[in-house]
């Protein structure tokens, strides 16, 4: 037998060691979260163990050998790895991005984008909803086109709870620990080769944080961490859990994130362009940017000037009672070795947060210090904007509330996160990317008109089976875990059995933080109707729900258990589906599976909303209160309304009148029109509502256009110059 030569031999190994190196160098950054192929990858590394450890790489990689590693690499996979590795070293070089060419001064100086949450990915678990996923998906545009762009958080050793449901279906928490080196991130080090440590005062105490980085495309996410040995054994948890805790435990975080997150980047040489303070949580920070000019020499009002200029700040709550408030008492303790050595006198703070100018007395309200600071503030839909110009109308002391200078920047969502494999795969086919399909509506179109009702309808199908299967793996884990549990008895084994879910059924998805205003069990106001609705001979329907409830939150549990009882009843068991434990995963597959994204606040009480924009890559259509993005989105052609933006002062007249349109929409125009198929058995007018709200939708509310509007009106400042 003819050996190979000794120096072919080498080459193999050598290159067999760089495609290794390449596999565990595209863990380290969160853009293969947005990429198929990446995805694909490490899911091809082992199925099982890909879903064991929530889509980690990093964890994956600790469960494989390195020499189970170098012979995967040597074949197929290998070369795959080159592929993808290639194209995020030309992603992270590429010179000619938006910023570049419409906006240099964010490439030369960062935007600090402060957020007290950020859901990239399910595996990083520092998210609890919303706001985090908006955060998460900001940050992803961000780097796609170009801005320099640093984000501050907290780094949650807890993260946000496991949820799941005891015998009743109350719904309990869980708070499993997370680890650093389970993660892509890095510790950040000093000039002096240490670990870099800052320190914040808070009440009598020097509390210490250290930083990590974690990589999110060209972008970096700075996690502040006081879980050190250097910190009184209170001030560890600090970092504990989001949003962890009593009133003494949220102003410590938001110190710990506001002024903190300001020292670090200091420490860092970082000088931003723009701080973003993105809800209230951090407007702390505007607090040390202050601190630092008086401590300049700077006089006090030259300096609010200065900072005002600095700063720019997102809010997202449209209810009073959502907005952090703080008792003097609170804040004297908190702040007085702070303010101390900062030279700003503590009726002075007070009065930056009343919001009454002529009364220090009364509450510190974040919001209002944020908005005290800004150059610009804005709300996240038109709606929201309106309700906020309302809302803080006194503040300003105008005599209209248009007079109020809150602006409104609608938010959208990472189109490439939120597709699927599969949807991904199917687009590519007819464009070159995502970004094409979502660059505008006539872009859309033209891609919509290579594509036949058939594949369409395909499409629809693969993905609601995939939903379907995705749900029997997923009911069984949880009829596991419950049974593990020796609090509870056997009960309901027999579900899996009686799961009648079919993607030949018109299927309702509804998924979300289970708030009381967002009305989760309105649905089941009529059983009786809703029964009919189901169980119709001709044309059944399934709905799948899934959510968690704040842990203080008795009510919002209590929705949870209603559902979770409705589910059992014989006429709606394997047909209502309540999934325990809602992260990014499980979001992303429901919005990719289902027909319907079903959305029933109470009006105007949702700021925007960006679950249903999430489906509609997928061929799902809206059905929605006219709330939040969908009165901007909705056409009459490209989904349906809950009503047409009616209120009443009463809670119920409100929820019989909203549940009457949601059960008559239902029966007299969505389920007809699913059903309702051609000679050739497609649902013609079903599919061309699908284009519609592709065409109409998906190139507007994403955020490439989200991120470049904040550019353009608040990053940029350009007036100013």
């Amino acid at each position: 037998m003819q050996l190979a030569p000794q120096n072919t031999f080498n080459y193999s190994r050598k290159h067999m060691r760089k495609t290794v190196s390449s596999c565990k160098e595209l863990t380290r950054n969160l853009w293969w979260s947005w990429d198929t192929e990446a995805k694909e990858i490490f899911k091809e590394l082992s199925p099982i163990l890909w879903e064991r450890v929530n889509h980690n790489p990093v964890e994956l990689l600790r469960h494989i050998s390195n020499e189970e590693l170098q012979s995967r690499c040597q074949c197929d996979l290998g070369k795959k790895i080159e592929r993808v590795a290639e194209r995020f070293r030309s992603y992270m070089n590429e010179p000619a991005t938006w910023a570049a060419a419409n906006a240099p001064e964010l490439v030369k100086n960062p935007v600090a984008y402060f957020c007290a949450e950020f859901g990239i990915h399910e595996s990083v678990r520092i998210y609890s909803g919303g706001l985090g996923v908006l955060a998460g998906d900001h940050i992803k545009s961000a780097s796609d086109l170009g801005i320099n762009f640093v984000g501050i958080t907290l780094f949650y050793k807890e993260g946000y709870f496991r949820q799941y449901l005891n015998h009743d279906g109350w719904q309990l928490e869980d708070y499993p620990l997370q680890y650093a080196e389970s993660l892509p991130i890095e510790k950040v080090i000093g000039p002096d080769g240490k670990d870099l440590i800052i320190s914040v005062n808070i009440a009598q105490s020097e509390v210490f944080a250290q930083a990590w980085s974690l990589k999110v495309g060209r972008a970096t996410l700075y996690l502040l961490d006081t879980n050190i040995p250097a910190n009184e054994s209170h001030y560890r948890d600090i970092c504990c859990r989001v949003y962890g805790g009593d009133q003494n435990m949220r102003i410590n975080q938001e110190i710990v994130l506001g002024i903190g997150g300001v020292k670090l980047l200091n420490a860092l040489g970082i000088d931003p362009a723009v701080y973003h303070m993105n809800e209230g949580h951090s407007a702390f920070l505007t607090l040390e940017l202050l601190a630092k000019e008086l401590e300049a020499g700077t006089p006090m009002e030259e300096a609010k000037k200065i900072i005002k200029n600095r700063c720019v700040f997102t809010t997202h709550t449209p209810v009073p009672a959502g907005h952090d408030r703080f008792s003097r008492d609170m804040m004297h303790y908190t702040f007085d070795r702070y303010l101390q050595q900062s030279g700003i006198e503590f009726d002075d703070l007070m009065l930056l947060g009343s919001e009454d100018r002529s009364n220090i007395y009364g509450l510190f309200t974040m919001t209002v210090l944020a908005l005290n600071f800004s150059r610009a503030a804005n709300g996240v839909s038109k709606l929201h904007g309106e309700v906020s110009r309302q809302m803080w109308q006194k503040l300003y002391g105008v005599s209209s509330a248009d007079e109020v200078p809150i602006g409104h920047i609608t938010n959208g969502i990472h189109s490439q996160s939120w597709a699927s494999g599969v949807t991904d795969h199917f687009w590519r086919k007819y464009t070159d990317n995502l970004d094409t399909l979502t660059a505008s509506r006539q872009a859309a179109e033209e891609v919509l008109a290579r594509i036949s009702d058939e594949e369409l309808w395909c499409l629809r199908y693969r993905l609601k089976r995939n939903l379907i299967d995705f749900i029997y793996r997923y009911l069984g884990n949880q009829l596991f875990h419950q049974h593990t549990h020796s609090m509870y008895p056997e009960y309901d084994s027999s579900r899996l059995a009686k799961n009648t879910l079919s993607p030949d059924v018109l299927t309702i998805g509804f998924a979300r933080r289970f708030a009381t205003y967002k009305r989760a069990p309105l649905v089941f106001r009529d059983l009786d109707r809703l029964n009919r609705i189901i169980n119709h001979p001709t044309m059944p329907v399934q709905i799948v729900f899934a959510g968690k409830a704040h842990p203080h939150d008795d009510a919002g549990k209590d929705y949870i258990r209603q559902i979770v009882e409705h589910s059992r009843r014989p006429q709606f068991s394997g047909k209502v589906i309540f999934l325990e434990n809602y992260n990014l995963g499980v979001a992303k597959r429901m919005v990719s599976g289902v027909d319907v994204w079903l959305n029933n606040p109470v009006r105007p009480m949702e700021a925007s909303g960006t679950s249903g924009e999430k489906t509609v890559l997928h061929g799902g259509l809206n059905f929605s209160v006219l709330d939040g993005w969908w009165p901007e989105a909705f056409n009459g052609e490209n989904g349906w309304s809950i009503g047409h933006g009616e209120t009443f002062d009463d809670y119920q007249e409100q929820d019989r009148f909203d549940a009457e349109k949601l059960y008559s929409t239902l029966e007299n125009q969505i389920i007809p029109t699913y059903y309702e198929h051609d000679e050739n058995n497609l649902p013609v007018k079903w599919l061309k509502k699908i284009r519609n709200a592709i065409a109409t939708i998906a190139p507007e509310y994403n955020t490439h256009r989200m991120v470049r509007d904040y550019a353009e009106k608040y990053y940029l400042n350009r007036n100013n110059d």
